[in-house]
């Protein structure tokens, strides 16, 4: 008989689920974003994922003719991987910046082409390679916790909620949530408010 292998401390018991954080300090966001400098693909990757609400599939399934053309304020309407409903997101400048600068050495950069394309095929990045794509960016910022491909999208979020105030109803319906509490679960807010409230002196 094999030995059993060791069980991975990290690995999620039978029916549960290792919950993937956000990037929450502004510093280490723009740690990351000075990282991928010498990469335009990935900047404009995590730019874009860390100012809109969309999914890392809907992310990969953009294609070079759906943005090539677009400027600052102008709006991106995708169909959404879970509901097949169409969302439309407004793209600020950084967004578009970061988008124009990786058209300028994209290789293959006709309108049906994958915007985030692949270093090896000519196919779109896969949602696997991206999940670790983020785990290797923020180790490589020093940041601890447990990272992946929702880590971009939870980043929105969390700083719509944290550091620019925005009320979590707007945030539920960005997300199409089904309550407010969902979204403070999924942001990873809700633990800590609570707890908050509790370390506040009467």
């Amino acid at each position: 008989m094999e030995p059993r292998k060791a069980r991975n401390a990290n690995h999620p018991k039978k029916g549960s689920s290792i919950k993937v954080e956000p990037i929450r300090e502004l510093k280490s966001i723009k740690r990351i974003k000075k990282q991928l400098r010498g990469s335009s693909r990935d900047l404009c990757l995590f730019t874009l994922g860390i100012n809109t609400a969309y999914r890392a599939n809907e992310l990969l399934s953009i294609t070079v003719g759906q943005v090539a053309h677009l400027k600052p304020g102008d709006r991106l309407d995708l169909k959404q991987s879970k509901n097949k409903r169409y969302r439309a997101t407004t793209l600020n400048a950084a967004v578009i910046g970061s988008i124009k600068a990786w058209l300028k050495v994209h290789p293959n950069p006709y309108p049906e082409a994958p915007l985030f394309i692949s270093q090896t095929t000519p196919k779109a990045l896969q949602v696997s390679t991206l999940s670790r794509m983020v785990k290797t960016w923020c180790k490589e910022a020093t940041l601890h916790g447990n990272f992946g491909s929702h880590t971009l999208r939870k980043t929105w979020g969390y700083h719509q909620r944290k550091t620019f105030k925005k009320h979590t109803a707007l945030l539920t319906w960005a997300y199409g949530h089904s309550s407010e509490v969902q979204t403070l679960d999924y942001l990873c807010i809700q633990p800590n408010e609570i707890t908050e409230l509790f370390a506040s002196e009467l």
